[in-house]
């Protein structure tokens, strides 16, 4: 039964909103994450040089559904300019995860966070959640829940970040 209320409460106080502050910048966790289906396993270390947009996701959360169409577009925008989109399932059932995924178009790398271990590092609070890594793989912006409308901003902030270089 209290696995069951930790989806319904994430998503009833699902916030909005985003910051890219100094005091953000903390270094991301290197997680780890399953690859979903036959995809490879991944970590975030991996993809140190490059902007990684980090999302949250699951099978029930309606804000979810509507971010897909987001990072596909910034995927196809932005991929070549060095950044990484990676979308990461939360799901207790995977089976819920790929029925989502085999009715919605994904054009971005998907993973699973088994046990939900970096979801807790982060400490996740609303669904979806999305953090900015830089190509440092310091955390420079998160953003909780997903609106089409704050999508422009949180996008120029993905260019902001495209725009650094990457620190020696």
């Amino acid at each position: 039964m209290k696995s069951a209320l930790i989806p319904f409460l994430i998503c009833l106080f699902t916030v909005s909103g985003s910051a890219l502050a100094a005091d953000e910048a903390a270094l991301a966790p290197d997680c780890r994450f399953a690859g979903f289906e036959s995809a490879p396993e991944r970590s975030l270390s991996q993809y140190r040089g490059k902007v990684v947009y980090l999302d949250f996701w699951a099978s029930w959360c309606g804000p979810c559904l509507e971010s897909f169409p987001f990072m596909n577009r910034l995927h196809s925008q932005l991929q070549d300019k060095g950044l990484v989109v990676l979308a990461v399932n939360l799901d207790e059932n995977l089976e819920d995860g790929a029925q989502f995924l085999a009715q919605h178009r994904v054009d971005f790398a998907v993973a699973v966070d088994s046990g939900q271990a970096c979801a807790k590092q982060l400490q996740l609070k609303a669904m979806p959640s999305s953090y900015l890594i830089d190509r440092n793989g310091r955390i420079r912006a998160r953003h909780l829940g997903f609106r089409v409308g704050e999508a422009e901003q949180f996008g120029k902030q993905v260019e902001q970040l495209l725009d650094e270089p990457t620190a020696p």
